[in-house]
């Protein structure tokens, strides 16, 4: 896309991240469509709210044809297998990400959508899996244990798809997990989880994917640098912190965690993300701004409509 998009349509419009983006566009003046399983009572400006069920084409195919956007953003996903029944959780994301990303392609919409760290298989393997080498990357092996991570992988599949067939670009995010200023949720790891109790070869709260988040604020950032970027093809693009929120040395984590079988650990420096965004700031010129330090006693005005 050579100019930047003034219709955008955003789907999980309601959700936790969904909703900063609708909120953040809204307020730099896109048209904005926000597509939901409901919709907010009061009005917003620059924004049409929709409801609809993405696993249906044709809801879908109506919506995205008659809004003719220039930019999608989809965000709807039911987040992790936890909750829900596995085979509801692969369907749901896969069906829906199909539907999106096939009727934007086909009308000719530049596509930004929400991967997953998950998709490498870290965060709900049943045991602890280490990475092949540190810092991990965009091209690190992505493999999934279970049905969240790999609707995670097939999403990007059908990404690869779309591109090749309508030529459009398509941006995969791939965040950690989402903090909320002043609403943290990984403090409460920090404080559970004492470094010099982490036995080798377990997996201890956050060790997962090895301690990393994101400050939805900064995940809102690289989602609208995306959109607005010019590039061919399928694009991948972690999206981390820069740091841990242990306050340690992840080096030290990881160790801990490994007993000796980590691949090797030089490459990270102090308390550094086990994760690299390098790619995001050479292609997208993005790099996190929010650390736990200032953000998890912020208080920041969220979306007013939801």
């Amino acid at each position: 896309m050579s100019e930047h998009p003034t219709r955008i349509a955003v789907t999980g419009g309601l959700g936790g991240v969904g909703s900063w983006v609708v909120d953040r566009l809204a307020d730099d003046g896109y048209d904005v469509l926000a597509i939901d399983t409901h919709t907010p009572e009061q009005h917003v400006e620059n924004v049409r709210f929709f409801s609809a069920d993405l696993t249906d084409a044709g809801e879908t195919f109506d919506i995205l044809h008659a809004f003719d956007p220039e930019a999608v953003i989809h965000l709807a996903a039911i987040p992790d297998p936890t909750a829900h029944a596995g085979t509801r959780v692969f369907s749901n994301n896969i069906l829906s990400a199909y539907n999106v990303l096939f009727a934007a392609g086909r009308l000719g919409s530049d596509i930004v959508w929400a991967s997953s760290e998950s998709a490498y298989g870290f965060p709900f393997s049943e045991s602890l899996l280490l990475p092949e080498y540190l810092p991990i990357d965009e091209s690190h092996p992505m493999r999934p244990e279970d049905p969240y991570g790999v609707s995670k992988v097939a999403g990007e599949s059908v990404a690869e798809m779309v591109t090749r067939r309508f030529g459009v670009q398509v941006a995969s995010i791939r965040p950690s997990w989402v903090q909320y200023p002043g609403e943290y949720e990984v403090s409460n790891i920090r404080r559970e989880v004492a470094v010099d109790e982490i036995e080798a070869g377990t997996k201890p709260p956050g060790s997962g994917n090895f301690w990393s988040y994101i400050d939805v604020r900064d995940l809102v950032e690289l989602c609208v640098r995306a959109v607005e970027a010019d590039f061919d093809g399928h694009e991948p693009y972690l999206c981390h912190a820069a740091e841990n929120y242990m306050g340690v040395e992840t080096a030290r984590l990881i160790a801990a965690l490994s007993d000796g079988t980590a691949p090797d650990l030089s490459g990270l420096s102090g308390e550094s993300c086990a994760f690299t965004t390098q790619k995001a700031f050479d292609e997208l010129g993005w790099e996190p701004e929010h650390t736990w330090r200032e953000a998890e006693s912020e208080t920041v005005d969220g979306p007013s409509f939801i």
